[in-house]
Order: C-alpha cells, then structure tokens, then sequence
C-alpha cells in the first residue's frame, strides 16, 4: 500500500478465483490421510516390503516440506499462476500413474512425484492470494477460507476415503483428486490473474539441492525419534541436516539472487508471526498423537470409535477460521490472537484432569478448545506472513510459513512423544516387562492397570508443558504482532 491510498478491494471475480484456489488446498490435505486407510488392500496387492510400505507412506510428505521453499521462489520468478497450473497438471498425472502402480517401486516414483508437484500448489495460492486481495480485511477472510479449505480436507479424507475403498481398490483414492486437478487447470486461466515479479534471476540448483537435503534430513531424523526413540542414525540425520541448512544460508549471503531472501527475516511482524505459528504448531499434532493412543489404549475405544471422536477437534478448526474474521470486525485481531491462545492454553492443562475412567469427553474438550483459541493465530499469522513481507516475495515467504509447520509438526510429534516416553516408563514398576517399558499397547493382565496409569501420567505431563508452549506463544503474539504498513513494491501484473 503507497502513501496515504486506499487499498483496491477485491470484487466479483477475485472471489471466484479463490474458490478455485481453494480446491487444491482441499485436496492436499485429502491426499495426505487416505492413504492410511488404503494400506491393508495396497499390500494385499503389491505386496511390499516394510521398508518400501515405510516410503510409500511417507516420500509424499517428505517431498512437500523439502520443496516448499524451491517452489515457492520459482513462482515468484516465473508467475504464481503458471507455476500452480503446471503443479496441478503434474499432480493429475502422478495420481493416475500412483493409482495404477503395478509394482512398490512404481508406486514410491508416483508418491514421489505427487509431493514435488504438491509443493508448487500451497506457496502459488496463497501468494496469490496476497495479490489478488490487498485490502486487510478481505484479505484475513480470504486466508481463513483458504485455510478452511486444508482444515475441511482433513475432515472429509477419511470419509471420502472410506467410502472409495468399500466399492473400488486401492488406487481409487488417487483417482479422486483427478477431476479437481482438471477443474483447476480449466478455470485457473479465466478466473486467476497471473503476477510474478519484475526482477528475474537464474534459479541456484545448489542451493535447491541444499534446501532438499537439509529439510529431508531434519525431518526424517525428527520422524525417527518420533516413531523408534533417539537412535545414532536419527541424530546423524537431524545433524547432517542442519549441517546442510547452516550451508545453505552462508551460500545465500553470497548470492546475486539468492534462492531464499534472508532480509526477510529482519522485518520484526514476518519474524514474530513465523515464530508464533511455529510454537502452536509443536503443540497440536504432538498431543493429538498421545490423545488418540489415549482413546484406544486407555478408554478402550475402537479405531472407527476414536476416529469419530477426533473428528469433533478437526471441526473446531474449521469453525475456528470461519469465526475468525468476524471476531477481527469487533475487536483488535492481535488480541483476540493473544486472547484465543490463552484459553488455548488454560484448555490443554485439562489433561490433566483426565483419568483411566474418565473416557474420551476430557481430551476431546481439552483439544476442542484448544483448536478453537488457536485458529484466530493462524489466521493473524498467515495474513502477517504474506502481508508483511515484499509482495515480490509473497511466494517464498508462503513457502516458509509451511515449511516451519512441516518441521514444527515433526518435532512436536519428536519431542512429546520423547517426554511422554520419559514419563512413562519412570512411571512403571521395576519389574515391568521389556515389551511393556516399549510401548502400552503390549500390556496385558496385572500390567495393564499399572501401564494406564503410567501413561495417564505421561499425558498429565505433557498438558502442563503444551500449556507453557502456548501460553508463551500468547504473551509474544500480544507483545510483537504489530502490523506496519507496507509499502508495495513493483509488478509486473499480466491479465488474462
């Protein structure tokens, strides 16, 4: 925004556009949980190996978070709109080559190729939608519907997953995404402008492999931790990762045009919006991992049962966006921010108040609330993220804001789980069994009260350090988050 001139608002045709924007976001977050649910008919058929099951489930997410920011700054260079257009292309034509995938390794390829092209959707729409709604407050609700959009995926995944895979075989739940894809690309070049900067520079493929290797290694070492304990093989990954990641940014100061711009990072709103969503991020899959082995191991539920349950906190979510920019009309956003995340914080010390009786209504509340007061941040913290930095950047700082949630989400997973492990095992007699010290699920007879018991301790510790996390997330998002006005520099708008 220039001087004292008041924003251009959106109209008609920017509204519709972000109806398409939309769809993608849709079905990433569809893609990443139906796979789950084809598992059991996927090695019925391919019969893979356990190691090519391990990388068939999780090369997609690995390939989004390593090549976020990558594909986020080609589509400053090249145009947000041809590069979503092409990721939507790529990832119709991955998902039919992974829906008739003769053989694991096929398979691994075509998953492989669904998270290169994933990673060019996420950064493209929401930098476009940067440019395409500069007035404020158009812009919140245009981020809370687009983040409602992955919020809603999540929720009808295993629906529309389920369904798929009572009357088709596996491959049906790639298929899935195909028509949207097409959609997208047919519509996309009526209803999307394209932008893209007016400064061009070569694309480092350095650099670019650095950003992979390093974001790869982190989060695979962080993935170990999570699923197997601290191993010399975790570390050297984590390590060797952030070894890459320390290279790439010296290799980054020296560059004409550098694959990521470090001055972002001096701009104090980009920075505090960043480290806030970061922070909540940790918390909410890490305790959602415990809260669900709590539903099944603890108050005896079901899959299908804890299932159902969980879907009542990835609803709040979406509520929670929804309200959002209604909340903003009334009272300072940064407050309610601030506001939401302290109940978010007083809810996540419920935890502590669940029991072996106490069933599943304690954690789901405590998490219901919880996604409630921390969806108004999200929301604050995207818009700042894409508001604040040079709309020549939008792309890439978008591809930042998800990259630091892809490696928040992995260590939050690590780490909780790490704590609960820790509290866990303390919290079992001397002689427990070797199998039991590994893991709830392997108690039986006299071992299995003691090994509730254990894990309800575990659960209570990890409330009161997940409530910390957030209350501090609180106290910085009240203290930093201060919107400056921007000042918007030149681009090269191309109408279509």
């Amino acid at each position: 925004m220039t001087g004292t001139a008041m924003p251009q608002r959106a109209g008609r045709r920017e509204w519709i556009g972000l109806a398409v924007l939309v769809l993608p976001t849709v079905l990433i977050s569809v893609d990443m949980s139906v796979l789950y649910l084809a598992v059991p008919k996927l090695s019925a058929d391919l019969q893979p190996t356990s190691v090519e099951l391990l990388w068939i489930t999780d090369i997609y997410g690995f390939l989004i978070a390593g090549s976020l920011i990558t594909m986020g700054t080609i589509g400053d260079r090249i145009g947000r709109r041809k590069l979503l257009l092409i990721g939507a292309a790529a990832f119709g034509l991955a998902s039919v080559l992974a829906a008739y995938a003769p053989t694991p390794e096929l398979l691994i390829a075509a998953r492989a190729l669904l998270g290169i092209a994933g990673a060019t959707l996420m950064p493209s729409t929401m930098s476009l939608i940067r440019n395409m709604f500069h007035d404020d407050r158009q812009r919140t609700v245009a981020l809370s519907l687009w983040m409602t959009g992955f919020s809603v995926g999540t929720v009808i995944g295993p629906l529309v997953g389920g369904l798929l895979l009572e009357h088709f075989w596996w491959g049906s739940v790639f298929l899935a995404g195909v028509p949207v894809m097409a959609l997208l690309v047919v519509l996309g070049p009526f209803l999307v402008p394209e932008f893209k900067t007016l400064t061009n520079g070569r694309i480092d493929l350095l650099s670019t492999a650095m950003s992979l290797g390093a974001i790869l290694g982190v989060i695979y070492g962080l993935k170990q931790i999570a699923a197997d304990g601290l191993s010399l093989e975790a570390a050297a990954a984590i390590v060797a990762g952030a070894g890459l990641a320390l290279a790439f940014v010296r290799r980054q100061r020296r560059l004409e045009h550098p694959l990521l711009d470090l001055d972002m990072f001096k701009m104090r709103e980009f920075t505090a919006a960043l480290v806030t969503m970061m922070l909540v991020m940790l918390v909410g899959p890490g305790t959602a991992f415990l809260v669900s082995q709590y539903l099944q191991l603890v108050a005896g539920l079901s899959p299908l049962e804890a299932g159902f349950w969980s879907l009542i906190p990835a609803v709040a979510i979406v509520l929670g966006f929804v309200a959002a920019p209604i909340l903003f009309r009334w009272l300072p956003r940064v407050y309610v921010a601030a506001g939401g995340l302290a109940i978010g914080a007083l809810a996540l010390l419920l935890l502590t108040q669940t029991d072996q009786t106490s069933g599943p209504l304690v954690p789901t509340l405590a998490h219901t609330l919880f996604f409630l007061g921390a969806s108004p941040l999200i929301v604050v913290g995207m818009d700042l993220v894409v508001g604040s930095a040079p709309v020549e950047r939008s792309g890439a700082a978008s591809a930042i804001s998800e990259t630091g949630s892809e490696l928040s989400a992995a260590l939050g997973i690590a780490a909780f789980g790490s704590i609960a492990t820790a509290v866990y095992v303390s919290g079992l007699p001397a002689d427990a069994s070797a199998a039991v010290r590994e893991t709830l699920a392997a108690a039986t007879g006299p071992e299995l009260e003691q090994a509730r018991e254990a894990f309800v301790g575990s659960l209570h510790v990890v409330g009161i350090v997940a409530a910390v996390v957030v209350a501090t997330a609180a106290v910085l998002t009240a203290v930093l988050l201060e919107r400056d006005n921007a000042r918007e520099p030149e681009l090269e708008v191309v109408e279509s």
